[in-house]
């Protein structure tokens, strides 16, 4: 008998998620964020890059704007309105303490009771190896959760500590433990991804709507099976 998924919590108001990219989030949890916005609960979107190396044709100076505004338009579809960028560089975003102080500062000024990163692993389930990028922040994040409510650590940021972090929630993984039923979220879902259209447009030479309606169902479809056979958001869930 597969084991089933346990329901997110929900007994929290104020979420932060954090991911390299743009786009991260948008093939990762983006269903999951609308349900949340729906009931009522905030949500803030931090990523450590603008995704300015992601497309081979477009120079970096002109892909990190285009970007930034295919990001804003991607978290507003699904009732993001905060949108936040750290500017570390593309590609290259190192694990260390200055990755873990700019994460450490925004749990310190947005205090969320979750916090969403992606995987954070070496691989995607073993099959294909995961991005530097998404390895060390996903690192720094769950890091970071305990440093924010350490007054000892970073004190040069001059903000009071958060200790208020109950769960580091992470997206993409292959050790999922808790789920959230993407049905409701589902077509915003969509159009949130194909918010990124001009880096989905680079990525395949399929029509872009039917490309990210096909993801989205694939993604959400394989967790029904340990969901109640409800379509669902996987996260793997690290109380704290």
């Amino acid at each position: 008998m597969t084991e089933q998924l346990e329901p997110m919590p929900t007994d929290w108001q104020r979420a932060l998620a954090v991911v390299a990219h743009p786009d991260d989030l948008e093939y990762g949890c983006a269903a999951a964020v609308a349900g949340w916005t729906d009931a009522g609960r905030e949500v803030t979107y931090l990523l450590a890059s603008r995704g300015e190396a992601g497309i081979d044709t477009v120079a970096p100076q002109e892909c990190a704007p285009l970007r930034e505004r295919e990001q804003r338009a991607s978290a507003a579809a699904v009732g993001v309105s905060a949108v936040e960028f750290l500017d570390h560089r593309d590609g290259v975003i190192e694990y260390g303490t200055a990755l873990r102080r700019d994460i450490a500062a925004a749990i310190r000024r947005h205090r969320p009771e979750l916090v969403i990163t992606l995987n954070h692993r070496d691989t995607w389930g073993g099959v294909a190896w995961n991005t530097p990028d998404h390895r060390a922040v996903g690192r720094a994040v769950l890091d970071a959760a305990g440093d924010a409510g350490n007054r000892w650590i970073f004190p040069e940021l001059g903000l009071e500590p958060w200790d208020g972090v109950r769960w580091v929630a992470v997206a993409g993984t292959d050790r999922p433990t808790h789920a959230v039923d993407a049905t409701p979220g589902f077509e915003r879902a969509v159009r949130s991804l194909l918010a990124h259209r001009t880096y989905i447009e680079v990525l395949t030479d399929e029509d872009p709507e039917a490309y990210c309606r096909t993801f989205l169902t694939g993604a959400t479809g394989s967790a029904a099976e340990r969901f109640g056979g409800r379509p669902a958001v996987a996260f793997e869930v690290f109380p704290r």
